[in-house]
């Protein structure tokens, strides 16, 4: 009897040591799998974060870039093109505001390089502000838009759409220029930005912002 209620005592107390040991693996797995994904989370974060200050960098030499561009355009007679180039800079400049926002909101502090221009004649100017442009819209906003889109950064999303859209209606409006260089020396050209998202434009009927549905009376006049 005696050595009956022995056994029993030491199988209640294997069998007790068993499931102690299996909830302490089981708490640490799922330990393990939380951290997991805060750590891909946080890293996604931080892409995006990154993402946004290249965006930031790139956005204040353009804005910086464009308005050297403007003045040689100016100092050769291409006054039409001066226009453009200045109305391109204000709205990278917008650009910049708002990816400074939402870096800002993760935490983060906005931070640029902004190097000399090399400024050359203004159709070379034209050329390689097309090429600028292009390269932003078909490939990094394209690139920075899918991260964010697959982070569920919204804020950051949004930002990257207005700029990309704005980067490729300033591509079309430099191949315009460029192709007709003849036409835009002498005289000034108003064109319309965006206060909201940078889009920029010469249509002055228009009511308001096709991108962000800005009205028309909160779009800034540059020539």
């Amino acid at each position: 009897m005696r050595n009956t209620f022995r056994n029993l005592l030491l199988a209640t107390t294997a069998l007790a040591i068993s499931v102690a040991a299996s909830s302490c693996s089981s708490s640490e797995k799922t330990a393990s799998t939380s951290g997991s994904a805060t750590t891909a989370a946080t890293s996604k974060g931080v892409k995006t974060l990154e993402n946004l200050q290249t965006a930031f960098n790139g956005e204040s030499n353009a804005n910086a870039k464009y308005l050297a561009f403007a003045r040689k355009a100016d100092d050769e007679g291409y006054t039409k093109v001066a226009s453009l180039f200045r109305a391109a800079a204000r709205a990278e400049e917008i650009h910049m505001n708002n990816h400074s926002a939402v870096i800002k909101k993760m935490g983060g502090t906005p931070a640029a390089d902004v190097k000399s221009a090399e400024v050359k004649t203004t159709a070379e100017n034209l050329k390689g502000a097309i090429e600028g442009e292009t390269y932003e819209r078909d490939k990094m906003y394209t690139d920075f838009i899918a991260e964010a889109r697959s982070n569920g950064n919204t804020d950051a999303l949004k930002t990257f759409n207005f700029a990309k859209v704005a980067e490729g209606e300033h591509a079309k409006l430099y191949a315009e220029a460029l192709a007709n260089l003849a036409d835009w020396k002498g005289g000034k050209t108003t064109f319309f930005v965006c206060s909201t998202c940078g889009y920029t434009t010469t249509d002055a009927n228009l009511q308001k912002c096709p991108v962000d549905f800005t009205p028309k009376e909160k779009f800034e006049s540059i020539s």
